[in-house]
């Protein structure tokens, strides 16, 4: 049983990761109607980012996050405005691939400015609590916090989406383009702000890992799957599914070594978003915005 909670906590933080990077899909897919293969790339960037923040000021680790978040908004911006802006009009096909040459373009930009050595936000060991009464399960401070502030960001994203006239905008364009169009909403704002946030959580998610485990040009590039299953799993282009296939995902992977090599997480993954696609391709929240 302690094992079994171990591996649910291990899961939680994962799926956290995971749910981070899944809302930002899910929302640019429901908006602009195309995979983003770039989001595990801009994950990576936004971890390296974080990481110059604090090492050029003497911060700790946890200052990454905010730096990431901003630096990734504004990529994202960039990035559209100069490469997606150019070629929305054309079939999503074409977005898809010109995503992917980005994801290139940026994991190429990584190793050169980075180098393609491991790296860490901090050196040395961090003590996990010991939680007697929970059967002696061990719970790392950051694990704590990297859960805790997903979940704020969460609540935040569903506030928006939820209590502001742009989130709203953004649910009826992602329900209905043609309609919402029609009615008069702000489309290039929209799009703009769908940037943002998918940007900031890509660099969250990325701070997250990162401080997790160690920082490497690939670290984005081998979380996507993870990531594309949740979205997937959740109904792609519904955030609010996305949240719970990061943590189903996450969960899933991590109880999963229980009867399988650790090596073997991300064929688990993999084998439910082919399951997913076959049995049921429009996702466990088929309705929900």
């Amino acid at each position: 049983m302690t094992d079994i909670l171990q591996l649910l906590i291990y899961g939680l933080v994962l799926g956290s990761v995971l749910t981070m990077g899944a809302i930002g899909v899910s929302m640019i897919f429901g908006i602009l109607r195309f995979a983003h293969f770039a989001h595990g790339d801009f994950m990576t960037l936004g971890a390296y980012l974080g990481l110059s923040f604090i090492s050029a000021f003497g911060l700790s680790s946890w200052w990454a996050l905010p730096a990431a978040m901003v630096g990734m908004a504004v990529i994202a911006v960039f990035i559209d405005q100069v490469l997606y802006r150019r070629i929305r009009r054309t079939q999503p096909v074409i977005l898809l691939i010109a995503s992917f040459g980005m994801a290139l373009i940026l994991r190429s930009l990584v190793q050169l400015i980075w180098g393609s050595d491991n790296q860490t936000y901090t050196s040395g060991i961090q003590f996990p609590w010991q939680l007697d009464w929970l059967g002696g399960m061990r719970l790392k401070p950051d694990h704590l916090w990297i859960m805790l502030i997903s979940l704020g960001l969460v609540a935040g994203v569903h506030l928006f989406l939820t209590r502001t006239r742009l989130g709203k905008a953004m649910r009826a364009m992602s329900d209905n383009m043609d309609l919402a169009l029609i009615s008069g909403i702000p489309a290039e704002r929209v799009i703009m702000v769908t940037w943002v946030i998918g940007g900031a959580l890509a660099g969250a998610a990325g701070v997250f890992l990162g401080i997790d485990t160690r920082l490497h040009p690939v670290m984005g590039w081998t979380t996507l799957l993870p990531v594309f299953a949740a979205a997937i799993l959740g109904g792609i282009g519904r955030p609010y599914g996305a949240i719970a296939g990061g943590m189903i995902i996450g969960v899933s992977m991590e109880m999963s070594t229980l009867l399988i090599p650790a090596a073997y997480k991300p064929a688990v993954a993999f084998a439910i978003m082919v399951g997913m696609l076959i049995l049921r391709p429009q996702g466990i929240f088929k309705g929900t915005v």
